[in-house]
């Protein structure tokens, strides 16, 4: 069975998908790996030790991430589920929560201090175009924090089924996300979080007999950091950083 899907589903099969998703599933709960992704960029933006940023989120869904970030400043959100995006503009109206195409709907540009997004990479067919966009947004050395599915994890773990009618579904890995990132941001880093899989090496690295051994010498905690070094956790974080000017403290 197939993990990947068509690039070329319409716009509309894609905006039903999504309402539909986020509706049964996101607003009911959070998943754990989403949390996790949200306390790592979090503490990036932390960082930078200003309240009075300008954040868009990219793919905010039900605007739970987007509630998050208003500590540190002025969020905006987008996504294409716009049923879901009403109600969360009732839920935060403090929030400025645009639905539509992330590619054609109308935002400025060189305005924002830091640009997020969770796990919204994958569904786009031209993610080249998404990363220049999400750069040409940026102000001058600019923040972009994002969270994407591993593919080489996610290709080989049994959890993961068939993508969901009208979902894009393009995975990428560590080699292939820097290659996107490359020619817009000059300070890249890439790091992978909470190691899963059970099909093909990933059945013998997460052993659970090989675990217990490998911990015996190494420790829980230190086994696991090795795995998220090595870009087999299921999650790729990254923080690049826009050329140009600093984003002053």
């Amino acid at each position: 069975m197939s993990k990947s899907s068509p690039l070329d589903i319409p716009l509309e099969a894609q905006r039903v998908a999504w309402n539909r998703w986020n509706t049964e599933v996101r607003e009911k709960r959070v998943s754990d790996i989403s949390l996790r992704q949200a306390e790592v960029i979090e503490a990036s933006i932390a960082g930078l030790g200003r309240c009075d940023l300008e954040i868009i989120e990219l793919g905010c869904g039900t605007g739970w991430m987007c509630e998050r970030l208003q500590r540190f400043g002025r969020v905006t959100g987008v996504d294409l589920s716009d049923e879901v995006v009403a109600r969360a503009r009732l839920r935060t109206p403090g929030i400025n929560y645009v639905a539509g195409d992330f590619m054609t709907v109308d935002l400025p540009k060189a305005h924002f201090d830091c640009v997020v997004t969770l796990d919204t990479l994958s569904h786009f067919a031209d993610q080249a175009a998404f990363v220049a966009r999400a750069a040409s947004m940026l102000v001058a050395d600019g923040m972009f924090l994002a969270a994407t599915q591993n593919r080489f994890v996610f290709e080989r773990w049994s959890a993961v089924s068939g993508p969901n009618p009208g979902e894009i579904r393009h995975w990428v890995d560590h080699d292939s996300l820097r290659a996107l990132l490359s020619p817009h941001f000059k300070q890249i880093e890439i790091r992978s979080i909470e190691p899963v899989g059970d099909q093909g090496l990933l059945r013998v690295v997460n052993s659970s007999k090989l675990n217990r051994l490998l911990a015996k010498f190494l420790g829980e905690g230190s086994l696991k950091r090795w795995k998220e070094r090595a870009m087999l956790g299921q999650s790729l974080l990254v923080v690049a950083r826009k050329s140009g000017g600093a984003l002053a403290c």
